[in-house]
């Protein structure tokens, strides 16, 4: 008589998702709930809301959109690496690594990953980042290795390198079209700070004026 075979029931990773577009919230859960190792525990659409719901989900795993309705993405990873220590963040972004990525990284992401990317490449990543290593495509990888073996700490070429995480906040609100008030608003900044933000911007970038800082956000975020 034959022993039946023992079923062992695989302990799923919980995932949970920033981004503030619904549709690809949508199809990022419908991806990793399609696999047998991964379940999204919960899902947020601003920096805020993820913050409160975060602590009662029990992630193993962050996914981050750069670009937040009510800020950076990167000052979220600062958050969670305060009030979360050790919880992973892996940022899904549609911004180029090369202007990113080391930015995310610093801030305490463990992962960066462009939207182009194909779902098998997404998922490898996830996993990674749970299995406790770094993530970043081959190319950034060469650049971040080169930099350490040279004992350099120049940033990979990026426009914003010179920007503050706050004044890069502030720029990427910009380039989504908002206003000075609606940016102070979802930073909770006075008007004239913003402005402040902005001139520095405008220095640091060596732009002409806020209508230069404004076309250079735009086109930035677009790239």
């Amino acid at each position: 008589m034959k022993t039946p075979k023992t079923v062992t029931k695989i302990q799923k990773k919980n995932v949970f998702i920033v981004d503030d577009h619904a549709i690809l919230r949508e199809g990022l859960s419908r991806l990793i709930n399609s696999e047998e190792d991964l379940t999204v525990c919960g899902e947020a659409d601003n920096a805020s809301d993820a913050l409160q719901v975060i602590a009662n989900c029990k992630p193993d795993i962050i996914l981050v959109d750069l670009t937040l309705g009510d800020g950076s993405g990167i000052r979220l990873i600062e958050n969670l690496m305060y009030s979360h220590p050790g919880l992973p963040t892996l940022v899904l972004s549609m911004h180029d690594e090369s202007a990113y990525a080391e930015r995310c990284l610093k801030a305490g992401a463990r992962g960066y990953i462009m939207k182009q990317e194909s779902s098998r490449e997404l998922l490898s990543a996830i996993r990674k980042v749970l299995g406790g290593e770094i993530y970043v495509s081959d190319k950034l990888n060469v650049k971040l290795l080169h930099k350490f073996v040279k004992d350099k700490f120049e940033d990979v070429d990026s426009p914003t390198k010179p920007l503050s995480n706050r004044e890069l906040e502030v720029y990427q609100l910009l380039g989504q079209g908002l206003k000075k008030h609606e940016i102070a608003d979802k930073l909770n900044l006075s008007v004239k700070t913003v402005e402040t933000y902005i001139e520095h911007i405008k220095i640091k970038l060596q732009l002409k004026g806020t209508h230069e800082v404004l076309m250079h956000a735009v086109k930035a975020l677009h790239q």
